[in-house]
């Protein structure tokens, strides 16, 4: 199965577009799905009350989300949450009875398949994001990618990345690389079952 890779930062030049493409590149059957490329209105602008056409984009990100065995979503931590863009983004294309239901009991199903990795980069030291709880990392892992069916989801943390020298992104870099083909592996070892 292929994997998907969601680079989640509005500048080409971020570490985090560079991690993306680092993942790609060692998983051997990926694609980078740059949100910053897309035109889309990343507004829902009537809330779920009444159905806003998706852009051309956004209907070809929907079809490579559903047809991906594995989702990566690399995104910065700002402010405690992720991007505008890609929350805009995650509200256009992950809607009720695509990306999820309810049943009749309140619980959502996720209709989504496959597994997920979650890679932040983040400016706070580790003990910083379990004080404060990893509110960024929860709401992607839990609220959004397990809500809508994907799973496992393993997370990975980058950072403190403000003052981290060149020598210190690669080693970023190459670890990044090392789990696309960990996690290549384990999808290889799924479909043998």
């Amino acid at each position: 199965m292929s994997a998907l890779v969601i680079d989640g930062h509005p500048n080409p030049a971020s570490l985090c577009a560079a991690v993306a493409r680092a993942y790609a590149d060692a998983h051997g059957d990926a694609t980078v799905l740059a949100l910053r490329d897309l035109d889309f209105d990343p507004h829902l602008r009537e809330g779920y009350r009444a159905r806003q056409e998706l852009e051309p984009d956004l209907r070809r990100a929907w079809d490579r989300i559903a047809g991906a065995g594995h989702v990566v979503v690399v995104a910065p931590i700002w402010w405690g949450s992720v991007p505008a863009l890609l929350k805009g983004f995650f509200d256009r294309v992950l809607l009720p009875r695509r990306a999820f239901e309810i049943r009749p009991d309140g619980r959502p199903l996720g209709l989504l398949n496959g597994t997920g990795r979650l890679i932040v980069t983040t400016d706070s030291p580790w003990w910083y994001l379990w004080l404060m709880g990893d509110s960024a990392g929860k709401q992607l892992r839990r609220a959004t990618l397990r809500y809508c069916g994907i799973r496992p989801v393993w997370t990975t943390r980058l950072g403190p990345v403000k003052g981290a020298d060149d020598a210190r992104r690669e080693r970023w870099l190459s670890k990044t690389a090392e789990l696309a083909r960990r996690d290549a592996g384990k999808d290889r070892a799924r479909r043998r079952r």
